[in-house]
């Protein structure tokens, strides 16, 4: 960021795996910045289906949290699942930023597959979370490993994919100056 003020930033949630993952892309950018989580609605489903409606529950919980908490940036994560033509099931998580100048940015998809059994336990009605407690044995996996993590046995886990999301968001406010600059004319020929 280039202003000199410490920016608040106020995450739509108070699930301590987004606000962590948040507090250490904005420590990279802004070291002084305050970060805090609150708990606002997505107004989506709990569990979301489609990436636009992933979206629009990431957009919701940012414009939500920036709102309540009167942040210079909100941010919004949300996890949801597609279905693919071909039978399968994916995972997609997208971040969502809302500024105080109004602009809005859009990051992710965390797309991977999704074993049967998740999926047809999602089909049922059950969140992606419990599918993966009720595969695993385990209790609240969401706010921990989650599905990435535990899925990749580790490799990737939950905050690290969804620092990648919230890095790709925050890319027009990290990155500003190339936000501001004006097209570059059609004469100009790749090489």
């Amino acid at each position: 960021m280039q202003s000199t003020q410490v920016p608040r930033i106020a995450v739509g949630s108070r699930n301590p795996v987004k606000v962590s993952a948040v507090t250490a892309v904005v420590r990279q950018f802004a070291p002084g910045a305050t970060v805090e989580g609150v708990p606002v609605a997505s107004g989506v489903p709990d569990q979301p289906v489609g990436d636009d409606e992933t979206i629009r529950g990431a957009a919701t919980r940012a414009r939500a949290a920036r709102l309540a908490l009167d942040a210079d940036i909100g941010v919004g994560i949300e996890g949801g699942v597609v279905e693919e033509a071909d039978g399968h099931m994916r995972s997609c998580a997208w971040a969502a930023v809302s500024l105080r100048d109004g602009r809005e940015f859009i990051g992710g998809s965390l797309a991977m597959p999704l074993p049967p059994a998740v999926a047809a336990l999602v089909r049922d009605g059950v969140e992606l979370g419990h599918a993966m407690d009720a595969l695993t044995g385990g209790h609240d996996t969401k706010h921990g490993a989650g599905a990435v993590g535990i899925l990749t046995r580790g490799m990737i886990d939950r905050r690290q994919a969804y620092e990648m999301l919230v890095t790709y968001a925050l890319a027009p406010v990290i990155a500003s100056e190339y936000w501001s600059v004006a097209p570059a004319s059609s004469s100009v020929v790749a090489r």
